[in-house]
């Protein structure tokens, strides 16, 4: 994953991005800034670690995480179509796992991330990813997921167009 040429290509078509993130606890937006010219693409990013959080600034709903929990291909799907109305881009990218060690249980072990990625015509996927390694690890791994699949769903929009 090359993340100039993810910025590179926004910018070029004039898209944006925005990010909503939990165990990445802001990674992926700052892999993004880290490329010179990010300013073109990247509109704002949330770290949204608690459940309050998710509700309040990304529009997640209480029901959704009662009944799925934080960690879940719902949750995800809401705050990344959230991230992406509240901040008006053009992309939206979220994720919600458990970075270990604790926390995690049989259901939903250490190593559990969904990534989302909301776009075009309210469209959005989900990735769910079982990592393995130390907490830093797994928050690598998923920051790298999250961008590659950033980059499939920018391809997707590049070839319809």
């Amino acid at each position: 994953m090359d993340i100039t040429d993810i910025v590179s290509r926004l910018s070029a078509k004039g898209f944006t991005v925005a990010t909503a993130e939990s165990c990445t606890g802001g990674l992926i937006a700052s892999t993004i800034v880290d490329v010179p010219g990010a300013s073109d693409c990247f509109n704002e990013g949330y770290v949204t670690y608690s459940n309050e959080a998710k509700m309040k600034n990304l529009g997640v709903k209480d029901n959704t995480l009662m009944v799925h929990g934080a960690v879940s291909p719902q949750t995800v799907i809401e705050m990344a179509k959230g991230v992406r109305k509240r901040a008006a881009s053009d992309f939206g990218i979220s994720s919600s796992g458990i970075a270990g060690p604790g926390g995690g249980s049989p259901k939903k072990p250490v190593g559990l991330v969904y990534i989302g990625c909301a776009f075009g015509d309210n469209e959005c996927k989900v990735l769910e990813l079982h990592l393995k390694g130390n907490r830093t690890e797994v928050r690598m791994a998923a920051t790298e997921k999250a961008l590659e699949l950033l980059s499939d769903c920018l391809h997707e929009i590049e070839e319809s167009n």
